[in-house]
C-alpha cells in the first residue's frame, strides 16, 4: 500500500521516491497544494477502488496516516 501511494504522490510533486517517508507531511514536507491533495485523493479512489470520506480526508496530514486510512477501507 505504501509503495502504491508513493507512486501516486510522485505524479503530483517532484520528489524522489526514496525521500517520501511515512512521517512526510503532504503540505509542509512534500509541497502539496490543497488542489493537488484533492486531485490525488480522486486518483487514489480510482486506482484503489475505494471511497474516501471528505471529513476523514481533512484529517490526513502525513503519508503514514493516509496509508493507515486506506488500509482501514480494505
Amino acid at each position: 500500500m505504501f509503495e502504491q501511494l508513493v507512486d501516486i504522490i510522485c505524479n503530483y510533486v517532484e520528489i524522489e521516491q526514496e525521500n517520501i517517508k511515512p512521517e512526510s507531511r503532504f503540505m509542509e514536507d512534500l509541497g502539496f497544494t490543497s488542489f493537488d491533495f484533492m486531485s490525488m485523493l480522486g486518483e487514489i479512489e480510482d486506482e484503489m477502488d475505494v471511497e474516501i470520506e471528505q471529513d476523514k480526508a481533512a484529517d490526513i496530514r502525513t503519508v503514514g496516516e493516509a496509508v493507515a486510512y486506506l488500509e482501514s477501507l480494505k
